[in-house]
């Protein structure tokens, strides 16, 4: 039956119907579409008052609002939690609400506290008065908001400006700033020194969406550059970077950058800085002090939070502070060999034409197929050059290894000065001797295809003719030259051949 809101006037013809007409309750509210519950009560409380039905119909409408008004309870008086205290606490690992609700009611024995409902409704109305990146609830040692500020601070005379790296922890927003001189991908990784700082890692990195570090920065999943993930595996942490125009998910590195630029650079407004460094060196003097700040709103300052809450839950540093590495494509040549910059590094035979992936830091070269490293090379400037690991040449290739220039010019002699002289020729036609010696090889082979003498005939003719080379010195073999006549008797050291070093370079 629907029911209607009473106003005096029903309220006495609630009373005139039970007492002058003698209906029943039920009959009652249908008359007044009301509820039985709601006759009931209005006649408790007439008996209540203590009035009789004579009483109760011979009252003006005002005395029967104050006779029948029931008394007033005094409100109680709650004991009023901290409720910056307890949004400090939820951010320790494993912390709930629910166990700060029992914590506060048991330590107030006897006196008032709030229902959890109220209390936790009582928490929400706090947080939502607290600033945006205060909201947000990031447990102790989670996560490491990273990025740069939109203020820079020139130095030199040449009007550079050096940007200025930031990076907060989630759950105390201890803050740390360091000045790069630009915004590049070896400047990020510059500042992640923020772990040396922090004395810890966290167990992830929030980063922007800089195009430095991500490869692909799509909207709903963003991957991380190669060199960010290996940062990120050497310091053992993860990367969760930060969806593209939506500032929410980096609200406490925001909040980072603006408290950065209020409480240090503004107060770094009026030096001059002839370098990075010193840029560097003056922000670093001003971190103390913007840590040490107490909160407005919140208990304690950043560096207090930060020693009861992240130090705790932070990882160990690794041993080293990580090295910058690149990734590139390359492809393995037949000769067991990649190119850097010039130089061949050797990996294993069985990748010949093998697509892989080169690591290369200032140091050292690593070469990965599949994601898994096949070889590894101290890096050489020597264009050209050959750096080259035995065991990772064919066993029959490997041969080659045993011999050196000295054996095989000593080699050449045995069998004659010609052929001494061909192998000294091929050794200094070649970049770097090491390249010579397949070639000097084949010499040995032919001497054992065609015996001695004739290849100290045939290389003799060769060097007469200008062409003192293994193909040439072949040539002759295979057409049985060796014999024909000289026209001119062969001069090593004619004037034309005195560029050349010599079998005394390889002693």
């Amino acid at each position: 039956m629907p029911t209607r809101t009473l106003t005096m006037r029903s309220i006495r013809e609630l009373y005139r119907l039970k007492y002058e007409a003698g209906l029943s309750h039920e009959r009652i509210a249908r008359a007044l579409s009301i509820s039985k519950g709601v006759v009931a009560k209005y006649v408790a409380h007439a008996e209540a008052a203590q009035l009789t039905p004579a009483e109760l119909l011979a009252m003006s409408e005002d005395e029967l609002a104050r006779r029948l008004r029931p008394a007033r309870r005094l409100p109680l008086r709650h004991v009023q939690p901290d409720y910056a205290a307890i949004h400090q606490e939820l951010k320790r690992r494993g912390m709930t609400l629910w166990l700060l609700w029992e914590e506060h009611v048991a330590a107030h024995p006897g006196e008032s506290t709030y229902k959890y409902s109220q209390f936790a409704q009582r928490y929400r109305d706090f947080v939502a008065r607290l600033r945006r990146s205060m909201r947000q609830v990031h447990r102790a040692g989670e996560k490491l908001f990273v990025d740069y500020a939109g203020q820079s601070v020139p130095y030199g005379e040449a009007g550079e400006r050096a940007q200025i790296f930031v990076a907060a922890l989630g759950a105390s927003s201890y803050t740390f700033a360091c000045a790069t001189p630009r915004q590049t991908l070896a400047d990020w990784v510059e500042g992640w020194c923020a772990f040396e700082y922090i004395e810890g890692v966290t167990e992830l990195v929030v980063p922007d969406n800089a195009r430095a570090l991500i490869a692909d920065p799509d909207r709903y999943e963003p991957q991380a550059s190669a060199t960010l993930l290996d940062l990120a595996a050497h310091y053992g942490t993860a990367v969760l970077p930060a969806r593209p125009y939506k500032p929410k998910d980096k609200a406490k590195v925001e909040q980072g950058v603006l408290v950065v630029e209020r409480w240090i650079l503004a107060r770094l407004r009026h030096r001059r800085f002839a370098t990075v460094t010193e840029v560097d060196l003056a922000v670093g003097e001003l971190l103390g002090y913007l840590n040490s700040r107490p909160f407005k709103r919140l208990p304690g300052s950043r560096r207090s939070a930060y020693e009861t809450l992240d130090r705790p839950a932070l990882r160990p540093l690794p041993t080293s502070r990580y090295e910058l590495a690149r990734y590139w494509p390359a492809k393995v040549n037949i000769d067991y060999h990649v190119v850097l910059d010039g130089h061949y590094y050797s990996v294993p035979h069985e990748l010949v034409h093998a697509a892989v992936e080169l690591r290369v830091t200032t140091h050292a070269l690593e070469i990965l197929c599949r994601g898994k490293r096949v070889a590894a090379h101290l890096r050489s400037a020597k264009r050209g050059g050959y750096s080259t690991v035995p065991e990772h040449l064919p066993a029959a290739h490997r041969a080659h290894l045993e011999w050196s220039p000295q054996r095989l010019i000593r080699w050449g002699g045995t069998v004659g000065p010609s052929c001494a002289a061909v192998v000294v020729r091929i050794l200094e036609t070649r970049p770097h001797p090491e390249q010579g010696y397949r070639a000097c090889l084949g010499l040995l082979r032919l001497a054992e295809q065609h015996g001695r003498d004739r290849l100290e005939a045939a290389c003799t003719r060769a060097i007469a003719l200008g062409a003192p080379s293994y193909r040439s010195v072949k040539a002759i073999l295979q057409n049985k030259l060796e014999t024909t006549p000289l026209t001119a008797p062969p001069d090593w050291t004619a004037p034309d051949h005195t560029h050349v070093r010599g079998p005394r370079y390889y002693q």
